[in-house]
């Protein structure tokens, strides 16, 4: 693809992101549905809108493949992630709840862990398992911790560096993905 083309498609896609994400006062009906505010974390997980495409490097080694897509919806207050890995589907889903990121992650482990914001800069984004839930790392397996590292250069992609309570084991695995047009 040319880069004149690419450029274009870069911004239309740019432009269109940010009407559906910054649109406000909307109506259903005669419903006034209010004013969209985000936190600085919900911005954040906003510049990741699109499909991804990558690679899971695993604790043991394996390589498999892997997607994910993020879609703003619920008026711009939730962000939707389904990532797929090795052809298994999860869901992720982003909001705010005063003023703070709420995370909640529905894991192929069978558990449905929480994360809340344990550091935030304009390029990375860590996620720590919020003790809500109520699980125990050496009886339950679950997502410890998610960190996001985003590299805006063209093409765009960005790494997720997680840690994962196995069997009373944390393992840490990584992806690495590219954006998708």
């Amino acid at each position: 693809m040319s880069k004149l083309i690419y450029a274009t498609a870069l911004l239309s896609s740019m432009l269109l992101s940010s009407t559906i994400s910054y649109s406000q006062n909307n109506q259903i009906g005669t419903t006034d549905l209010g004013a969209v505010d985000h936190s600085d974390a919900f911005l954040q997980v906003m510049k990741m809108l699109g499909n991804w495409e990558g690679k899971l490097y695993m604790t043991d080694g394996t390589v498999v493949d892997t997607t994910t897509s993020f879609n703003l919806t619920s008026n711009g207050n939730t962000i939707v992630e389904t990532l797929v890995e090795d052809g298994v589907e999860m869901l992720t889903t982003y909001s705010d709840k005063d003023g703070e990121l709420v995370v909640k992650h529905y894991c192929a482990l069978g558990t449905e862990p929480m994360f809340v914001v344990d550091s935030l800069n304009d390029k990375s984004l860590n996620l720590i398992s919020d003790s809500t839930p109520g699980y125990d790392p050496q009886q339950d397996n679950y997502v410890e911790s998610i960190m996001w590292t985003l590299d805006t250069s063209e093409p765009a992609n960005y790494r997720v560096d997680a840690s994962i309570n196995m069997d009373g084991q944390v393992n840490r695995q990584y992806s690495l993905f590219g954006k998708v047009e």
